[in-house]
């Protein structure tokens, strides 16, 4: 890690370490505030691996897979520690996307433009993972940027799931919770694992959700939960984030968490999307 803090100083990329933590696991968390002049934009990144695990990448004996995280509006990328931690005990290197400043203007809705006129906000998350892979590229150089897991909540997954049809050559999974806006990816070499919530004050548009068909063609597992749509950060109540952490280390560990998905006796089912988490 301090390799890697001082390749990033040399960079002049690094403005300052605001977080810094180590879990139980050896997990080490810190938090780089990225600029990108070409937009003039700041990117704040947490950083998440385990320091073993990072070892192993530096001596040759592992090539870390890439995660990255992508915040819901207003909450802040740092607030999803409970998922990083689930990627980075499994070996990844764990890298959550701060997208929305508070200098941006506020997310609005406009009925009857491509993703309700949310466009442009995609293409800014787009353009913020693809600055955010090529400065950790030269910091973590040992690490699998070809076959990327994205990962978001609400907006974050909306923006997860467009640059996976923007970029479909690097990307190997996908993990949403409660994306509202964008349209599945359909596609057979993509793994799909998404939490639904049960919220009525966040609805998921007409054509996001595949038809259960679909989802068993392609392999996507969708998971029905109780929840509530704000619960699936680090806000959330303590047993919703441990039913989520359970299922997706279960769906990384290649297990089937849902009956949308197709029939796999080597593996039990977690939990049963059609029958909501508790």
């Amino acid at each position: 890690m301090k390799r890697g803090i001082a390749v990033l100083a040399s960079l002049c990329v690094l403005s300052g370490a605001g977080y810094y933590a180590v879990s139980k696991w050896g997990i080490e968390h810190q938090t780089l505030n990225l600029f990108d002049s070409a937009r003039q934009r700041l990117v704040a990144v947490d950083v998440a691996v385990r320091w073993d695990y990072e070892m192993k990448a530096n001596d040759g004996f592992w090539k870390l897979p890439v995660a990255i995280i992508s915040n819901g509006n207003t909450v802040k990328n740092t607030e999803y520690s409970f998922l990083a931690n689930v990627f980075a005990a499994r070996g990844y290197l764990v890298a959550s996307v701060q997208h929305d400043l508070p200098t941006d203007p506020p997310l609005m809705t406009k009925v009857g433009l491509p993703y309700v006129g949310r466009l442009e906000v995609y293409k800014k998350g787009e353009a913020n993972i693809l600055f955010v892979l090529e400065k950790l590229k030269k910091v973590w150089p040992n690490a699998d940027y070809g076959h990327l897991t994205l990962v978001g909540h609400s907006n974050g997954g909306d923006i997860a799931m467009y640059f996976a049809t923007q970029h479909a050559d690097l990307v190997s999974k996908v993990v949403t919770l409660d994306n509202l806006r964008v349209p599945f990816v359909l596609n057979k070499t993509l793994k799909i694992l998404s939490f639904r919530s049960k919220d009525p004050s966040f609805q998921t548009d007409p054509g996001v959700l595949p038809t259960p068909q679909q989802a068993k063609e392609d392999s996507i597992d969708i998971v029905k939960t109780q929840f509530q749509h704000t619960w699936m950060s680090d806000r959330g109540p303590d047993f919703a984030k441990e039913r989520i952490q359970t299922a997706l280390d279960k769906f990384l560990g290649n297990g089937n968490v849902s009956d949308l998905a197709p029939a796999d006796t080597d593996h039990l089912i977690v939990y049963n999307a059609g029958t909501a988490f508790p």
